[in-house]
Parts: structure tokens; C-alpha cells; sequence
């Protein structure tokens, strides 16, 4: 059946009084995230085994109906890799949809294996090939073309007809409480909120820096989340890793200086030149501490190898990805702080699977 397209106030109030009446519905987004910080909301499909719609975002102003639908805490929302749509949800409502039955996670529980991609997940229980020519569609664009529509509604005409039966075959293993405690766990709003103050975190390698350069590098972190997210610019526009890495290490402390390091566009250094120093000595005046450990070794690394066998055993007992059970920045923290450690793999399903073997390693 072709899809319906939705680009009015009454068409979406219609539709989402025929969705708020169904036990479930499966949900998709499409969005683009070239030029800006914050991605772009192009489209939503919606379907419910039987009504597979499109809806434009870019044509409503009022998407209130379709809002209300999403925090139905009677109506589960099935998708697949839901983060990047909750992300968009939450940017646009503050809150995430709820309940979730998170496909991906369900095929991991039933021993499909990790993070499998949806085309994956459709090829393998589905048997239908998914046309990947159409995925890097522009979805700004309007019109969309009839291939353009169909391609993304069968995204959520293909989560409708996987749904019932991962359900099952969950439930069958007797995991479904485990499936629940996950998908619950990414309807928490604070997942998805990204704060200025935590950009470090996404550094790649910084600890392979000194203590000292490691806080300059996580100040200059955050003051291009800042600025980032205020121009609504991608933060490798603001201000390049490598870059920020140099700054950090070399620590500038005047203009010419900074110039010397010859990192930084001359619009760059024009515009934020003065910024950066002010960044870079606010974070000199901080007291020294390790941001990011460096690579464990002898004992502590010895430790982190035995913690990361016992999980193996474990996930290999369950036919679960060990990354699974306990991913390896769990692990590392793990090593470091023992029971102390906050790590999800000490709490709910994956401590009671993990603590028989983790107890002793954590003494």
C-alpha cells in the first residue's frame, strides 16, 4: 500500500487520532547534519502494521498532535538504534518518547549479535534486501520523490512486521525483563542533552597528554560546545581537534604566540583569538588533575585483562557480544575503582549475570 504523506495540521490530527488508539506503533526519523551543530528534523514516519505515513515537519508548524502520540505512556514506540531520534525528540520537547521497544537490542538479546544496523536486521529476518541507494537522500529537499517516500515509510512498515516476533523470541529466552531495564534506560532525557562542561569526553586520545595540557585541552572543549551551539555550527568549524590539541599542549599565553603555532585559520584567530587565550589561562589557574588515565600497565593492566576474560566467559555463557554485558570504558573504571566504580555493568540484569565472576577480580 502506498504511504501516506502528511503535510497539513488536519491530515497529522487524523492520523495521530488513529495512532493514540493502537498498543503500539513504530516510529523513524530522517534528518540532515551537514553545515549546523543541531540536526535538522526532515521527517517522521509513524506506522502500525497497517497505516505507514510520512510526516513533513518542514510544512507544520504545530506538530502537537505528533508530540502528544510520542509521550503516550500507553502506546510502546518501536524503534531501531533509537538514539539519534530521541536525541531530536528530546531537542524538541524536552523529553524522550516512552515506553521504547528498541529493536536493536532486541536482536542482541536473541543472539543476532551487537549493534546490528537495521538493513542488517531486515536482510537477516526479513529476507528482504533494503535498497541502500537511497540513504543518503538529501531529506531537506522538497519535493521528495514517490522512491524517496517509499524508501524511508518502509523503514517503519518493516519495524512493524520485525516487531512482534522479536517480542516473542525475547520473551521465549526469557530476557524480556532484560529488554524492558535497557529500552527504559534510553527514555532518560539527560542521555541526550550535551553540556559544555562534558565535552571532553568526546576527545579522542587525550590521555596521552600530561595532566596540565589534559585540563586545557578539556576548557577549550568546552568553550567550542559553547560556541558551537550558539552559532548552530558544526564544532569541527569552530575549532579543529588537532588544533585544539596543539593549543593545549604548546599553551600560548599571548596573541603572537598563538599565531605561531600557525593552527588556526586567519578568520579563526581574528574572530576568537583573544577568546582562546582567555580559556587557555582561566585553565592554568585551575588545580591540576587527570581528566583521562593512561594506559593501564603491569599490575593495573593485568587487573583490566583478568576482568575483561572473566566478562567474556560470561557473554560467551549467554551468547551476548561481551561489549554487551560490560563495554570497555565500564571495564577500564572498573579496574580503577573496583565496586566503587558507577558502571551499569554492576547494576540491574548485567550485575546479577556478572557478579559471580566479577567478585573476586573486585576484592
Amino acid at each position: 500500500m502506498k504511504p501516506l504523506w502528511i503535510d497539513t495540521p488536519t491530515q497529522l490530527a487524523e492520523a495521530c487520532a488513529q495512532w493514540q488508539t493502537r498498543d503500539w506503533i513504530s516510529v523513524d526519523t530522517e534528518f540532515v547534519r551537514i553545515n549546523t551543530y543541531r540536526a535538522q528534523l526532515c521527517l517522521v514516519q509513524i506506522g502500525d502494521g497497517s497505516l505507514n505515513a510520512c510526516i513533513d515537519p518542514l510544512a507544520i508548524d504545530d506538530l502537537r498532535p505528533m508530540w502528544a502520540l510520542m509521550a503516550n505512556a500507553g502506546i510502546l514506540k518501536v524503534l531501531h538504534a533509537s538514539g539519534q531520534d530521541f536525541e531530536l525528540v528530546v531537542e524538541h520537547t524536552g523529553r524522550t518518547p516512552a515506553p521504547v521497544f528498541d529493536t536493536q537490542i532486541a536482536a542482541t538479546l536473541i543472539g543476532l549479535g551487537d549493534q546490528l544496523g537495521y538493513a542488517g536486521l531486515v536482510e537477516k529476518r526479513l529476507g528482504l534486501p533494503v535498497d541502500k541507494s537511497l540513504s543518503r537522500t538529501d531529506w531537506a529537499r522538497r519535493p521528495l520523490t514517490q522512491p524517496e517516500i517509499d524508501y524511508a515509510a518502509d523503514d517503519v512498515r518493516h519495524l512493524s512486521a520485525l516487531y512482534p516476533a522479536l517480542r516473542d523470541e525475547v520473551a521465549a529466552r526469557g530476557r524480556l525483563a532484560w529488554l524492558l531495564e535497557d529500552c527504559e534506560r534510553l527514555t532518560e532525557p539527560t542521555r541526550y542533552q550535551v553540556l559544555p562542561e562534558n565535552a571532553w569526553t568526546r576527545l579522542k586520545g587525550l590521555n596521552r597528554l600530561p595532566a596540565e595540557a589534559q585540563g586545557r585541552a578539556a576548557a577549550l572543549a568546552a568553550w567550542r560546545e559553547a560556541e558551537a551551539a550558539q552559532r548552530n555550527r558544526p564544532r569541527k568549524w569552530i575549532l579543529e581537534d588537532a588544533a585544539l590539541y596543539r593549543m593545549a599542549e604548546r599553551n600560548p599565553q599571548t596573541h603572537d604566540a598563538l599565531a605561531t603555532l600557525a593552527v588556526l585559520p586567519d578568520k579563526t584567530l581574528s574572530r576568537h583569538g583573544k577568546a582562546l587565550l582567555e580559556v587557555l589561562e582561566q585553565a592554568n589557574g585551575l588545580p591540576v588533575h587527570v581528566w583521562a588515565e593512561p594506559e593501564f600497565a603491569g599490575e593495573t593492566k593485568a587487573r583490566f585483562k583478568a576482568l575483561q576474560a572473566a566478562v567474556r566467559e560470561v557473554a560467551e555463557s549467554l551468547d551476548l557480544p561481551p561489549g554487551f554485558l560490560a563495554p570497555r570504558a565500564d571495564l577500564e573504571r572498573l579496574t580503577l575503582h573496583g565496586r566503587d566504580a558507577k558502571v551499569q555493568a554492576l547494576k540491574g540484569w548485567r550485575g546479577e549475570q556478572l557478579a559471580p565472576a566479577l567478585n573476586a577480580l573486585l576484592d
